[in-house]
């Protein structure tokens, strides 16, 4: 088990796009089994590679009830997402202490390559579908809180600087 350090707000590495991952490796494989470790240890329902230093479009999200069932994602794309949206407070290990109240889409129609490199088609709802859509912002370079008015960012960024 490998808990890794997160990439502290506001490194570049969290504002810069991740790299496609060119194929399924034993080196990919541990990367993913150290993401659900430190998601684990957070404990978080996901987790995107360039959160701990790893510029590879990588994701794994569990918002299972009874944990031990993560998804594992390479180049995660959103094909669909609904037009009804869900509320949740959102927050990131990479700027402890501040969340916020982030609407998303309710349910995502995605595809990524598994852990055995084929491609999966999968529709997720809820917490689920929350998750995915935030551990894709992260790979995109974007936080959580880009997705809040200037006013409602510029104050959570201020909190988040006192807490520090």
């Amino acid at each position: 088990m490998t808990v890794r350090p997160f990439v502290p707000w506001p490194d570049k590495r969290l504002r810069s796009v991740a790299a496609p991952v060119a194929g399924i490796t034993d080196e990919i494989r541990a990367t993913w089994q150290d993401m659900v470790d430190t998601m684990e240890a957070m404990p978080g329902v996901g987790l995107a590679a360039p959160q701990i230093g790893v510029m590879l479009r990588l994701a794994v999200v569990d918002a299972s009830d009874a944990r031990g069932k993560p998804i594992l994602m390479a180049n995660p794309e959103i094909l669909h997402a609904s037009v009804e949206f869900r509320d949740h407070e959102e927050a990131s290990p990479n700027l402890p202490g501040v969340s916020a109240k982030i609407s998303r889409p309710r349910a995502v129609t995605m595809t990524y390559i598994d852990h055995h490199g084929m491609k999966v088609r999968k529709d997720l709802v809820g917490l689920w579908a929350t998750s995915v859509q935030h551990q894709i912002d992260h790979l995109n370079g974007r936080m959580y809180f880009d997705r809040l008015s200037k006013m409602k960012r510029d104050m959570l960024l201020r909190k988040a600087r006192k807490k520090g």
